[in-house]
């Protein structure tokens, strides 16, 4: 029986985009993206995923008192639906210990840098980018992670490095950086969880050869 996984998003979707891509083409592991959970309505990622015919839910953060009411709420739906997966792909409300609790090494997130550079509190969106150009990196990329009780803290499952190039700015380094590493690693991963190959041994995720 495949792995149903809820993707939970923010804004446009791009990174929901890949997954749904590369379902079509067969490339989840034999998941299915049984639900997109948005934290705001009216996000582009609802129509997209109205568009592949993927159930989709609003749970605001508007409408709860804390981060915290916002993840026991969301914790709820995702027991409510049966996931075994929850993948964060640009979902920009920092999850309580509940949700951790409730899905331990089950939660993937996709961070625009290779951990642990340019990570932690603060370092989202395009702030990443602007640091990683003010540090004068040669290399950067993106890291799919799992996620654990410490901001961008949980064990590394994937990661791809991406150049810098002379006159980049952090729009074009992020587009850079999401076409050539997060699009590519972040099906990849969730790819290599539904199929059981990924096993966590304190800060280390080996990644177990396809079984025959």
């Amino acid at each position: 029986m495949g792995k149903r996984i809820a993707v939970l998003v923010s804004g446009g979707g791009t990174n929901l985009q890949a997954l749904i891509d590369a379902q079509a083409r067969g490339e989840l592991g034999g998941g299915t993206i049984a639900a997109v959970i948005s934290s705001k309505a009216g996000a582009y990622a609802l129509e997209r995923a109205e568009i592949a015919e993927i159930p989709h839910y609003v749970i605001p953060r508007k409408e709860h008192p804390s981060n915290q009411a916002m993840t026991q709420a969301l914790v709820t739906k995702l027991k409510d639906l049966d996931i075994d997966l929850v993948v964060l792909a640009g979902f920009m409300i920092i999850l309580t210990q509940e949700m951790v609790q409730a899905y331990p090494n089950a939660i993937l997130n996709v961070h625009p840098a290779l951990i642990p550079s340019f990570c932690g509190e603060g370092c989202y969106g395009l702030h990443v980018h602007e640091k990683a150009l003010e540090y004068g990196v040669k290399v950067s990329g993106a890291t799919v992670h799992f996620v654990s009780e410490e901001c961008d803290g949980g064990p590394i499952v994937l990661q791809k490095a991406v150049a810098v190039e002379e006159g980049d700015t952090p729009e074009t380094l992020q587009r850079r950086i999401m076409e050539q590493a997060e699009w590519h690693i972040l099906p990849q991963a969730v790819s290599l969880f539904c199929q059981d190959r990924l096993r966590v041994e304190g800060r280390v995720v080996h990644i177990l050869p396809p079984q025959a």
